[in-house]
């Protein structure tokens, strides 16, 4: 239990951890299988970050237990399927590890300013530095193979220029010629479209091997809505003659073997779906072209609609793991 030294964790520390918990289990097996394929120069890094997943998994547990807390289910060795074939081609591990790192990045830092006990808070600060680390890591290692496209460059700019056209802010209007788009805007949406485009693969893999149809037809769907965003956000770039990022590394092989249970390739798509929503809405927020804002709402809303069927799926066959209650005071009191 809880020493006398330190207060009991908060609801906030609880949930955080039980979601750190579930994330980095889910890792550890994705990981796995890409290890088991990789070649000396990938699989260090990806061994690297799998070692460390495993250790944050041994300190959480240590965490619950002494709070006497039951230790979630998460994902088991019983989640990723040992010697079958590579779902993935040339450079797909280092890059999904690229954008996971992206996924810990911003839930650690979230974590860490939901965090009081002091224990706790050095747990996520460490985390948020590993996964910066291994995030740097992998971009360089994309960057030297060729596989990562940079941002585009531009001029730099050579005075401090103030907007007073209110037309700054427009692009709604069919008949009213748009402005180009401001470096703020690029670089949300080439983050968006580099990440879609990574978890489109990942689902084009999936949707291939899923043995269960309900999941199979999902991850189709899940396919072609990342295809239709790459496509609506790609023509904001092509309208200032800047062309979307792509790759000719990371594809799905065309294996038909499961590497991973459907209850695994589900959770890993509601990940990147909500990281999706939160990045969709972070560029609508930060974009100040009209068009642009009403765009990523479109897209928001379709990524949600997504995200609640997905939802669905999992309670039907008993995959979604219930995150920690409070405590029912309306049953409690009958």
């Amino acid at each position: 239990m809880t020493t006398s030294s330190q207060a009991p964790i908060t609801s906030s520390e609880l949930a955080n951890l039980w979601m750190t918990y579930q994330e980095k289990t889910m890792i550890i097996r994705m990981l796995e299988h890409f290890i088991e394929h990789a070649d000396d120069e990938a699989k260090q890094l990806l061994q690297l970050h799998c070692d460390r997943a495993v250790l944050s998994v041994e300190a959480i547990t240590s965490i619950l237990q002494q709070e006497g807390a039951v230790i979630p289910m998460g994902f088991t060795e019983g989640d990723v399927h040992k010697g079958v074939p590579k779902l993935y081609d040339y450079m797909y591990d280092i890059m999904y590890l690229h954008l996971m790192t992206k996924v810990e990045m911003s839930l650690y830092a979230l974590f860490t300013g939901m965090t009081y006990r002091k224990d706790i808070e050095d747990f996520f600060i460490g985390l948020t530095a590993e996964s910066q680390a291994v995030n740097s890591q992998s971009t360089q290692f994309l960057l030297k193979k060729g596989v990562l496209i940079r941002p585009p460059f531009v001029s730099m700019p050579t005075e401090v220029r103030f907007v007073k056209d209110k037309e700054y802010m427009g692009g709604l209007n069919l008949f009213n010629e748009k402005r180009s788009l401001n470096t703020v805007e690029v670089s949300l949406i080439h983050h968006a479209i580099e990440t879609n485009l990574v978890g489109m693969q990942l689902m084009i893999g999936f949707a291939q091997v899923a043995t269960n149809e309900d999941v199979r037809k999902y991850l189709v769907k899940g396919m072609k809505l990342s295809e239709k965003i790459e496509m609506d956000l790609g023509e904001f770039l092509r309208q200032s003659f800047i062309e979307p990022p792509a790759t000719h590394a990371g594809k799905a092989t065309a294996s038909k073997t499961a590497p991973f249970s459907d209850k695994l390739m589900m959770y890993n798509t509601s990940l990147l779906a909500s990281f999706g929503l939160g990045s969709n809405a972070l560029g609508g927020a930060f974009s100040l072209r009209s068009d642009l804002p009403a765009k990523m709402a479109f897209i928001g809303k379709d990524i949600f609609a997504f995200a609640q069927e997905g939802g669905k799926i999992m309670i039907k066959n008993g995959w979604m793991e219930e995150p920690p209650q409070v405590e029912d005071r309306n049953q409690l009191t009958k």
